[in-house]
């Protein structure tokens, strides 16, 4: 695939959700679905092939699919707002789109690269002495957090992959985002972190580089594969709060290069933005959000690099466990592109799963999944 690391759905995001993020209203926590039981995953089956022009072109990306704070519970919640440090700027203007995202060239989902990511070749270890410019301040704004989520249908149960949720936040956009990230539970039970014991000083520029400086770093050891994608989960974390894909990040600690963070990764470099199908997953839900009060008629909106354009769905009511399976088109086959359907549903709590399958055995190969109250 080409290694093009935009991602266009970023900003389409942003935008949407920008525009939303002071008129949602946080719903309570739903005793309902906290205490549910997983609904098992999908049967296996072959994917419906797609005739000429059935492809459907998807809508935006999801408005809604917020992340944040719920201090008690020291989770990332959907509809609190995240504290931040007092400001008196505002939030800044989001740029334009950028490039398309890019196309895979095999059904099957990539695999992390063997190789340590990619590194900046003119890039020097930052000296303590170092001093970058922090990003401004900005009064309320919407960044991406970044999480990991396992691999379904991967050889190696470690096998990860990076899923997105929204924040909305105050402060320092790209410090409050990796503060969400490495200290704070997602409120999705599918997604966690592995920067857990890490606590964080100060995300500066300086020279081309963006230095992410920690007081202390996690001492965890990880398996290479899983080292990898850990690190993109900084690395795409920082970029989608800076709204800067390109420059690469320099995680130091106490102002000095740490060694091998996870037991695998050199810090003595900065780390570049790997592409995204090497590290993303393969399908994301972007709205409805976890946990999410909706009424009946539900749209479901997300992103997927999907064989033929084809995401499949399974929606369980969790207490009747009534099923209905199904499937949608995405915009375009073989490349990160929008997919939109509509489900009409009883009042009560139901999963929602969209998945992909593989085209040589049938198998599920990746999912997300997203529990939802119907009013």
């Amino acid at each position: 695939m080409s290694n093009d690391p935009n991602d266009p759905f970023d900003e389409l995001m942003r935008r949407s959700l920008h525009e939303e993020a002071d008129r949602i209203e946080p719903s309570d926590a739903l005793p309902e679905i906290r205490a549910r039981a997983h609904a098992q995953r999908p049967a296996a089956r072959r994917p419906w092939l797609l005739t000429a022009g059935l492809a459907a072109a998807g809508t935006a990306a999801a408005i809604g699919a917020f992340t944040m704070l719920n201090g008690p519970d020291n989770t990332a919640d959907d509809g609190d707002a995240v504290a931040g440090s007092t400001t008196t700027t505002t939030a800044t203007v989001v740029p334009e789109s950028r490039t398309p995202s890019v196309a895979i060239p095999s059904p099957a989902p990539s695999q992390a690269p063997t190789e340590p990511p990619s590194t900046s070749p003119s890039a020097k270890t930052v000296s303590p002495t170092d001093r970058g410019v922090p990003e401004p301040a900005v009064k309320s704004t919407v960044v991406p957090v970044y999480w990991l989520g396992q691999q379904v249908g991967a050889q190696k149960k470690s096998a990860a992959r990076l899923y997105r949720t929204w924040a909305k936040v105050s402060g320092r956009p790209a410090e409050q985002a990796v503060r969400i990230m490495t200290t704070k539970q997602p409120t999705d039970p599918d997604y966690y972190s592995v920067w857990r014991g890490a606590a964080l000083n100060t995300v500066t520029r300086s020279n081309g580089i963006v230095t992410v400086d920690f007081k202390q770093l996690p001492k965890s050891n990880l398996d290479p594969d899983l080292a990898k994608v850990a690190i993109q989960q900084l690395v795409y974390t920082v970029q989608g709060a800076l709204q800067d894909n390109k420059t690469p990040i320099q995680i130091t600690e106490a102002g000095r290069s740490s060694g091998k963070l996870f037991g695998q990764i050199d810090t003595g470099t900065p780390v570049s933005r790997a592409a995204a199908g090497e590290v993303q997953a393969l399908v994301w839900i972007d709205s409805p959000s976890e946990n999410q009060m909706v009424a009946p008629k539900v749209t479901v909106q997300g992103v997927a690099a999907a064989f033929e354009a084809t995401v499949n769905y399974e929606v369980t009511n969790l207490k009747t466990r009534e099923t209905r399976k199904s499937f949608a088109n995405t915009a375009e086959g073989q490349k990160f592109s929008p997919y939109a359907f509509q489900l009409t549903l009883t009042p009560g709590a139901w999963q929602i799963s969209v998945y992909l399958l593989s085209d040589q055995d049938g198998s599920v190969t990746d999912t997300d999944t997203k529990s939802i109250v119907v009013k």
